[in-house]
């Protein structure tokens, strides 16, 4: 496929639509557009004039033919009923890709008009991204055609992860919780109608982004079943692939079809499809965080053997339990392992009142070097292919020597995830840790999400001899 880089790295923009009104969409879209993006942007609106955004003045061409320079994409922000005009004008204009945001078209019982546009498309080799939808937005270099205000949806930091979505009120409040959460995001798309690029055109790209570690998804239903899975079984192979697929009912089937003229199908063959195609699926939106953040910084684990070493007993048990509903396995540590706890309680490193089989407990009053000898046993048992750490911050006993402490933990090799229940205290240290590359989470029951996803990706490269 060709590359969609003129989409997400264009040099120049024209908005079609722009506005000097506030509260407008395309007055919106010149705001977020020119906030950080340095390539050319261009206005245009049939009333021309001049409008003033984020301190800039622009002058507003009438018509996208009246820019004196190339243009590589444009920004469509005019009542469905013009477009197939406006991208006529485009493909006169030499533009690549065209970004419509408009409404009014196959979700609005308008087939008609979205077939006009994808026709007048087609003809001039113009790519199309919606129509109804809210644009793309690449965190790396500032294009961001998002028409939500930065001051009602935050952006992300520029990291890892791409989310793609069918839904753009969804995609919206992906992108506020990535912000507050502090989760990198590489690009986002909103998928709109797919009219002509789809959820499969994106995972190509996306799988062959090198800025982009972990591909993830919002889907209501799919264009081309056979392309979707053909792709999914290409891409999945170099990176992971997280979906969560809404209408799995009857009643969210028939809604998807409404929202966005969207077939939804039966949710077993989706199932099935994600299956065979290495695709993990999330079936809540925090799951698909809980995903996408232990995959964007670890590597997958090479078995489904969980070592647990935490402060407190009772959130040992609870992610003991979590990980075995799903089909994970608590790791038997060896003799020898046993052995190194064994002599280390007898020479005093260690209370003798701690318990050193699996989940391992160094009790409440553990400062971090003892969190440092039972983290390093673990990690040095073969038994062991992927290490749990629970952090009760409320402790006085423990100091924040266990930051660097799990850092040193990674020469190891083999994915940590972190778990720190509580506040404000916890939350701080949280975030430290998460500097260091170690993915945190606020309860047991999320990472178990975030171990599940290392085994269960991990199998799929072991079967495919990737791993």
């Amino acid at each position: 496929m060709e590359s969609l880089d003129f989409l997400f790295y264009p040099k120049s923009v024209a908005v079609i639509g722009a506005s000097h009104v506030p509260g407008k969409v395309g007055n919106a879209i010149m705001r977020s557009i020119t906030l950080r993006f340095e390539g050319k942007v261009y206005a245009v609106n049939v009333k021309g004039g001049e409008i003033e955004v984020n301190g800039k003045k622009f002058k507003v061409y009438r018509s996208i033919k009246e820019i004196p320079d190339e243009v590589d994409v444009a920004v469509i922000a005019v009542p469905a009923k013009f477009v197939p005009d406006v991208i006529d004008e485009c493909g006169e204009k030499g533009v690549k890709g065209a970004i419509v945001i408009s409404a009014g078209f196959k979700e609005a019982g308008r087939a008609d008009l979205e077939e006009e546009l994808l026709k007048r498309a087609r003809k001039w080799g113009i790519r199309v991204v919606g129509p109804n939808c809210l644009g793309v937005t690449n965190l790396e270099n500032g294009f961001d055609c998002n028409f939500n205000p930065p001051e009602r949806q935050a952006r992300p930091p520029f990291g890892k992860v791409a989310f793609m979505s069918q839904s753009g009120a969804f995609g919206a409040a992906i992108l506020d919780w990535a912000a507050r959460e502090k989760i990198g995001m590489s690009k986002f798309i909103s998928l709109g109608n797919m009219a002509d690029l789809d959820e499969s055109d994106f995972m190509d790209y996306l799988g062959d982004d090198e800025k982009t570690g972990v591909i993830t998804g919002y889907l209501e239903g799919v264009k081309d079943g056979r392309k979707f899975l053909e792709t999914a079984k290409r891409v999945t192979l170099k990176k992971p692939v997280v979906i969560l697929k809404s209408g799995r009912t009857e009643a969210g089937a028939k809604a998807a079809a409404s929202h966005t003229g969207s077939l939804a199908g039966s949710y077993a063959i989706y199932r099935a499809a994600f299956e065979q195609s290495g695709v993990l699926e999330a079936t809540t939106m925090r799951q698909l965080f809980n995903y996408a953040k232990v995959l964007a910084m670890q590597k997958p684990a090479k078995g489904d053997r969980v070592a647990i070493v935490t402060n407190g007993g009772g959130a040992g048990v609870m992610m003991s339990d979590g990980l075995l509903e799903r089909g994970l396995k608590m790791a038997e540590l060896s003799e020898e392992t046993l052995k190194k706890f064994e002599e280390d309680v007898r020479a005093g490193k260690l209370p003798a009142h701690m318990s050193y089989k699996n989940p391992i407990d160094v009790i409440g009053d553990a400062p971090s070097s003892r969190y440092e000898i039972a983290m390093r046993y673990a990690l040095e048992d073969p038994n062991v292919d992927v290490l749990v750490v629970i952090a009760l911050f409320q402790s006085p006993a423990l100091d924040e020597g266990i930051i660097d402490a799990v850092e040193r933990m990674k020469a190891y090799g083999k994915p940590i995830v972190f778990v720190a229940p509580g506040g404000d205290f916890p939350h701080k240290m949280a975030r430290n840790i998460e500097q260091k590359g170690i993915p945190v989470y606020e309860t047991t029951e999320d990472a178990v999400d975030a171990v599940y996803a290392l085994v269960k990706y991990g199998e799929w490269l072991r079967e495919n001899g990737k791993l």
